[in-house]
């Protein structure tokens, strides 16, 4: 009972340490994969990182000690039978070998359901949380009962699924049961024969009969922790094959100074995804110090995606990023370690992630700006209308991606942070996608002080207002892909 104990309390302590570091190696490498990764594949990760590798706590607390067993205590057992009658020992060591076939045979089907299994659930959790985040928008058109039925047809099919798993994981259990059973009775009856034949004396014969079970125990108790594992198996091959993914460059050299650095995209291409296109295609763009540059083009030519090369997210298919300082040689942006990158960056996408916090506290997350700084950042960008009409002013708390305030909002708050932040350089993604012709002046003052701070501006611009207020207007423009080079 000791033995058990400590067994039990190291093995979940190392299985939920091996569980938190692979969650967080894939957690990290998915960041680093980047947003276009991330729309494509965030709700398959979601579910993988909460559900997924859950299931890994049986593989390590049960499976891989009941492995360590058989591959000791198996083979020890066999030489004591051995010793106390080679017959028996020859009949359980031509016994033994079908324990391990059969369950290689029965653990490819058991794979294959662990598999589907995951893959159900994947798609179930995918599709639940892209309903979630859709159900305001959903109430508003009156359709949020219409997803419903595909959810329940999610449900069933996980719940096929899983008890798919069970039943060849019980009928796996018995086969092994009564596949051990016959070769302890075979045992049993070539010891039964020599005692009625004087070839054997009651002594060992009994011994021989309680060891013989022992043998086939650590075995058999590895085929029944096997099913137990499996789905834990299955999503670490999954979290594998997301380590495997290649992300971005990243070097180890020191980010320049933005406030007295010229950046350069030099003939910037990205290869559109399940498209035979190039967007941006061949883009040159030139972001020198204090200026105010804007990316304008029609939808679907890769502006977005130019300010995701830009920000070191998303590697180039053509042409590259360089960095020139006033006070030394250019740099590639591949080299230049991405965290002292960012840290100079404030980025305010079309559609900005807020972590559950205060008001206060998602204006300014360091805490250091002055209360007056954080009320003119919330003036200039429009966000002190936003904060007047919350219940508890700057100590509302907002939830998880923003909830308790609309996407105008949290644009309003992302460029307000964007204000009190003071990075040298600033890129806005379609700032006033979401707000009225009032709220885009705001938008427009802001990016004016932001000027007037000396600070840079790139900003993804539609409207005209926009462009007028730019000094460089850069046109990005998408091309076709070659043909040979789509059928590689």
């Amino acid at each position: 009972m000791l033995a058990t104990g400590v067994q039990e309390r190291y093995a979940h302590r190392a299985a939920t340490r091996a569980v938190a570091e692979l969650r967080a190696q894939v957690l990290a490498h998915a960041a680093a994969l980047g947003p276009r990764w991330g729309a494509a594949h965030g709700g398959e990760a979601a579910t993988l990182l909460t559900r997924g590798l859950d299931a890994l706590e049986p593989y390590f607390v049960r499976y891989l000690p009941q492995l360590l067993l058989a591959v000791t205590v198996t083979p020890g057992a066999l030489a004591v039978v051995l010793g106390l009658d080679w017959v028996a020992a020859v009949t359980i060591a031509v016994t033994l070998p079908l324990v391990p076939l059969f369950m290689w045979l029965i653990g490819l089907v058991t794979a294959g359901y662990a598999e589907r299994r995951l893959a159900t659930m994947t798609r179930l959790g995918h599709q639940v949380l892209d309903l979630v985040a859709g159900i305001p928008t959903l109430q508003a058109l009156g359709r949020h009962r219409g997803p419903a039925a595909r959810v329940r047809e999610l449900g069933d099919a996980h719940r096929r699924a899983t008890m798919g798993t069970l039943r060849v994981a019980f009928l796996s259990g018995m086969v092994l049961e009564l596949l051990t059973t016959l070769s302890v009775a075979l045992v049993a009856v070539g010891v039964g024969l020599r005692l009625v034949h004087g070839g054997l004396d009651l002594r060992t014969g009994l011994a021989v009969l309680v060891l013989a079970p022992e043998v086939y125990l650590p075995l058999r108790q590895v085929g029944a922790h096997f099913h137990a594992s499996a789905d834990g198996v299955a999503a670490a091959e999954r979290a594998f094959a997301i380590l495997d993914e290649p992300a971005p460059p990243s070097g180890d050299r020191p980010a320049p100074d933005l406030a007295r650095t010229t950046v350069r995209l030099r003939g910037v291409g990205v290869v559109a995804p399940d498209r035979a296109r190039v967007a941006p295609a061949g883009l040159d763009l030139e972001l020198r110090p204090g200026r105010v540059v804007a990316l304008a083009g029609p939808n679907g030519a890769g502006k977005s995606t130019a300010v995701l090369t830009l920000l070191g997210l998303l590697a180039p298919d053509e042409g590259d990023v360089v960095l020139e300082p006033a006070d030394g040689p250019p740099l590639p942006l591949a080299e230049v370690d991405l965290a002292g990158w960012w840290r100079q960056i404030s980025w305010v996408p079309q559609r900005p992630v807020q972590e559950p916090a205060t008001v206060r506290d998602a204006v300014d997350p360091t805490g250091a700006a002055p209360d007056g700084d954080v009320a003119e950042a919330a003036r200039l960008a429009g966000f002190d209308a936003v904060v007047a009409g919350l219940p508890d002013g700057w100590s509302t708390r907002v939830g998880q991606g923003g909830a308790g305030l609309s996407l105008g909002e949290r644009q309003r708050l992302a460029l307000a942070r964007a204000l009190v932040a003071r990075t040298p350089l600033v890129v806005l993604d379609e700032p006033t996608a979401h707000l009225d012709a009032g709220a885009e002046g705001q938008v427009l003052a802001a990016i004016r002080r932001l000027r007037a701070q000396g600070r840079t501006v790139l900003v993804v611009a539609h409207r005209p207002a926009l462009l007028e207020a730019a000094d460089d207007v850069v046109h990005v423009a998408a091309a076709p892909r070659p043909v040979a080079e789509a059928a590689r």
